[in-house]
This record gives structure tokens, sequence and C-alpha cells, in this order.
């Protein structure tokens, strides 16, 4: 299994381009379910995750491939399907494989989902997904790990529905939009996400024919049509996936924890303003370019605490990585984490690495220390493997990061962008597990 050995002390400097969304691409891949049209997606990223994804789609009879072997373009067309199953062996490491659950249904009135899995970073259920399904007339069952969906009308066509989800949920949202755009009549969903991964989805749909109205905001309306097909960009076929802003924040974090100064070529400050507010507090200077977002660290960060919340607020996926930050600070930092209840794993491997960090439920109080100390530690989560490699960078010695397969899943050969910044890091083999 592959490892990261990262000998630190080395400030990060230079030009990395961010890649795509993760979180847009997965929901984006599952568009093509919606038409027998060809779907041209451009900026996908190079992940495990949408590797797994692809893989699905083809299992169910979908031609997805990628236009080169190393482009970021990805070419769909679902004219063939024949399976509206998604098998556990194919789902069971991505939890955004339930996203196949709304188009399946919107368009084929049928489907079989296998639970998900994931990151085990605590409770994640799939109940609104399912609540939301059934307003609009689905009969689901779940059993033997499965869940089994119809629409029993002989029409086979979801009708619209007002639906008040329990919570905001990221997934939740991207299903029941995609559900709802091939529904009959008029869907209203109330609490709606508001993260840009979900506006960049709409946007799609809406390129394909969709009718959305408050795009980007906690209430999404939307008058069903009988189909979508290709969509288009301005004058251009094909949709540009936007770039990934919790990539961009691991950046930011990385640069200003090792003292150096960068430019991320293609990240959007205004997707990240909770984040970026935070870091000058911390002493940064980020300015927002037409080529990306320049930071520049001046000195030993100062602490300062932060709570996670939806967007737009302070997101859940960079609690892990800004508390690295907080942990080679000057002064003690209290964060508090909202979303998950296990997302704290990472702090006993942080500890290893000389860090000193209590956890008290769901907060965490962070006392600076000048410097951190290599060690061998062991990734348990996407984001935590992220925090890890950050905390290794500016450690003194070598640090050894472990089970980074988590990493794979959602950056894009994350080694090789920080080696081009200057950073000492290599990817080695490891014993199998």
């Amino acid at each position: 299994m592959d490892q990261l050995l990262i000998r630190g002390g080395h400030p990060l400097h230079g030009a990395v381009r961010i890649a795509g969304a993760k979180n847009a691409a997965l929901p984006e891949l599952c568009t093509a379910l919606l038409t027998d049209e060809p779907v041209v997606l451009r900026n996908v990223p190079h992940l495990q995750d949408v590797s797994t994804m692809m893989k699905l789609l083809r299992y169910m009879g979908v031609q997805a491939q990628r236009m080169e072997p190393d482009s970021t373009g990805v070419h769909l067309n679902a004219a063939g399907l024949d399976k509206a199953e998604a098998p556990y062996e194919l789902v069971k490491t991505m939890r955004a494989s339930i996203l196949v659950l709304g188009p399946l249904l919107a368009r084929h009135g049928r489907a079989r989902v296998s639970l998900p899995g994931g990151c085990a970073i605590g409770s994640r259920p799939v109940d609104q997904h399912i609540k939301g399904l059934q307003a609009m007339g689905a009969e689901i069952t779940v059993a033997h790990g499965y869940i089994e969906a119809r629409v029993p009308t002989a029409s086979g066509r979801l009708q619209g529905a007002r639906i008040t989800t329990d919570m905001v949920t990221v997934t939740g949202t991207e299903n029941l939009l995609m559900a709802a755009v091939l529904a009959g009549g008029q869907t209203v969903l109330e609490n709606a996400a508001q993260e840009p991964e979900v506006t960049d989805l709409a946007e799609l749909l809406v390129s394909m024919g969709a009718k959305i109205e408050g795009i980007g905001t906690r209430r999404l309306v939307v008058q069903g049509v009988t189909r979508l097909g290709s969509p288009r960009q301005g004058q251009a076929s094909g949709h540009d996936i936007i770039a990934d802003r919790i990539e961009a924040g691991t950046f930011l974090c990385a640069v200003m924890a090792t003292g150096g100064q960068a430019l991320l070529h293609g990240a959007r400050a205004e997707h990240l303003e909770a984040v970026i507010d935070k870091l000058r507090l911390a002493g940064a200077a980020i300015d927002a370019e037409p080529e990306g977002i320049r930071i520049r660290a001046r000195g030993r960060p100062k602490a300062v605490g932060f709570r996670t919340s939806e967007y737009p607020a302070f997101p859940t996926d960079m609690q892990a990585q800004f508390m690295v930050v907080d942990c080679i600070a000057q002064g003690s930092a209290t964060i508090t984490e909202t979303i998950f209840e296990n997302r704290y794993m990472h702090v006993n491997e942080l500890v290893r690495l000389g860090a000193q960090i209590v956890v008290d439920g769901h907060t965490a109080v962070v006392h600076g220390v000048p410097r951190l100390s290599g060690a061998q530690v062991m990734a348990t989560d996407l984001r935590a493997s992220a925090s890890l490699v950050i905390a290794g960078l500016v450690a003194e010695g070598e640090t050894l990061v472990q089970r980074i397969y988590h990493l794979d899943r959602g950056y894009d050969r994350m080694e090789r962008k920080l080696r081009d910044l200057g950073a000492d890091i290599e990817r080695i083999k490891g014993p199998p597990i």
C-alpha cells in the first residue's frame, strides 16, 4: 500500500493549478443518467472516487471514458443503459454512489442501490433522500443492505412535491434536484444546500434543458420537463466543472503553515470566504486575482478559533487542515465541529507529531507549539490525510503518512503539486495490509 514520505521544513513557493471539484464532478457524472444524449464534462479531476463513479456508470451500460488518458475531459452516453443497479462491490468505498438513485428513478422508474460506504467520520444517513423521493411518489424499501425503489404509476414518472429536509444535506439536495427535473409538475426543495457544487450542478442541469429557479438559495423551485439533452455552456457544448474549493483551501493552509507564498491558479476566492477570513486573521496576506488566489505567509501564524457549519460558513471539510495551522501558531484556539460527530480522528495522529490538542465532545482546544517533529502517522479519512500531509511539511525530520488511499480519493496527484512548490515529498510502497 502506498505511503507518503515527507521531509519537512521547506516553505512552499511558486504556483499550482487547482483541479476540478470532486464534490461537483461526482453528481455531474450522474446527470448522464437523465438523458439519452451525450454529456461532455471538462475539468474532471483524476481521483479514485471519479474512477469509481465512472466504473459504476459503465456497469450500468453507460459509455463513460476520458477523451484522452491524461485529459480532464469526460464523454458520457447513457443511451444504452441496461442495469438500474449499483452493487455493493462498486459502491462500498464511496458515499457519493447514492447519487445515482434520484436520476435512475426519474428517467427509468426504478433503482436498486447498495447502501454506500466512504469515510468513517460519522453518521451520514440517507433517510432524507428516501423521504424526499417518497414524497415524489416512489415506493422504497431498505433490506439486505440495498435501497429498492420504483415508481408505481403506469407512466413510471415521479410527481412534483414540496419537500423540506430535516437538515441541510448536500447530497440529498443534489439527489432530489436531479429527480425533480424530470418529474411531473412543480417540485419545491426547502432547506436546500447552498454549496457552490450544488449551484454548479443546477447550472449544468439548466444547460441540459431543466427549469430551475432559486439557484444558490435555500429554496429551489423546479418545473419538471419531459426530457433533457446535451449540455451547452455559452456557444460550446459540454460543461466546465468549477475548481475544487477544498483543494484550494488545503493548499492555502499548507502555504500558511510552512511560511511560504504561492499562486493557486483557477481557485475562486468567493467560494472560500470563511476560510480566507480566518487565514487573514492568522496573519496571511491573501489577494483574489483574475487567475486565482495569491497567498503570502507573514511569519508564524496567530491562533484562530472557528466553528464549522453549512456553506457559506466555515466548511467541515477544512477543519482538519486549518487545525494544523493552529498547531504551530502563537496562542491557543478553540475549534467546534458541528457537522460530523467523529471528525477529530486526526487529533491523535497530530499529537504523535508533537501537537498539543485537547478534545471534549465536539470541541477541540489547540495550544500552539513552535515546532512539530516527524513520526509515522496513519490517515483515517480523506481530510485527515490532508492534515497529516500539511503537518509533515512543517515537522522537523521525516514523517511517514500511511494509508494514503484516502488522499487519492479526493486530491488530484497531491504530492506532485507539492513537489512543484518545493516540498520534499515522495510516494513509496509500503507493506500490504
